[in-house]
């Protein structure tokens, strides 16, 4: 039998030892602490702390975990249905946007790279936006998160959309690599253009460039239809 204060340390073992985040050096170390009818427990705490699927249109709770192979993410278009939830509580679909340049950015409020990176895209929504652009701000900071998000917003004074983006949109578009921030950029017939993984000052000016690049793209488009 185990004590009450046991069972409390299974679950927390058994939440740390399920968290693919969780260093596997502390992993080991709290399996070596385990007594053997804990360790039985815990392969029974373990499957239901897993076994749980969600939805896949369902907002994605946490960041998602890797597959067991990683693979090259493959070209994606924006007609599609996955999505995100607005802060409104507002669906929204990748495939609203055909016809838009539109740039993704998978954030956290806890992520110092994330807040650098948020003032050079306000800049370029405030600077495109009559031109087509929109800047998406995606929350995957899990749900300690999501409480923080509106509070975030008035901080930064983020002017551009927030959202929690679908379990299956997470898992597509980080499956090969969770590091955040990540911004990737569509052309208006909803190809991906580029995908950019964290943020430097280097990072940024190609952010510019490559937004820039796909609004000047519609505009000499326009202007050739108004001289015919």
């Amino acid at each position: 039998m185990l004590c009450d204060s046991e069972v409390v340390r299974l679950r927390v073992e058994c939440s740390a030892l399920t968290d693919p985040l969780y260093p596997f050096s502390l992993k080991s170390q709290a399996l070596a602490k385990l007594t053997l009818p804990a360790l039985m427990l815990l392969v029974c705490f373990t499957s239901s702390c897993t076994a749980e699927k969600t939805a896949e249109t369902e907002p994605t709770p946490v960041l998602s975990g890797s597959p067991a192979t990683t693979f090259p993410m493959p070209p994606l278009n924006a007609n599609s249905e996955m999505g995100w939830l607005t802060s409104g509580n507002q669906r929204a679909r990748l495939a609203d946007y055909r016809g838009q340049v539109l740039v993704l950015d998978f954030y956290a409020t806890w992520c110092a790279p994330c807040r650098e990176s948020i003032p050079g895209l306000m800049a370029l929504q405030q600077r495109f936006g009559a031109d087509g652009l929109h800047i998406i701000g995606l929350n995957v900071g899990g749900p300690d998160d999501r409480v923080k998000v509106a509070g975030f917003q008035r901080e930064l004074g983020i002017q551009y959309p927030l959202g929690f983006p679908d379990q299956a949109l997470t898992d597509l578009f980080l499956s090969d690599d969770q590091t955040i921030p990540q911004t990737f950029i569509f052309g208006r017939q909803g190809q991906l253009v580029k995908r950019f993984i964290g943020h430097q000052q280097s990072t940024a000016a190609e952010i510019e460039k490559t937004v820039q690049q796909e609004v000047a793209a519609r505009n000499k488009i326009d202007g050739r239809q108004q001289a015919n």
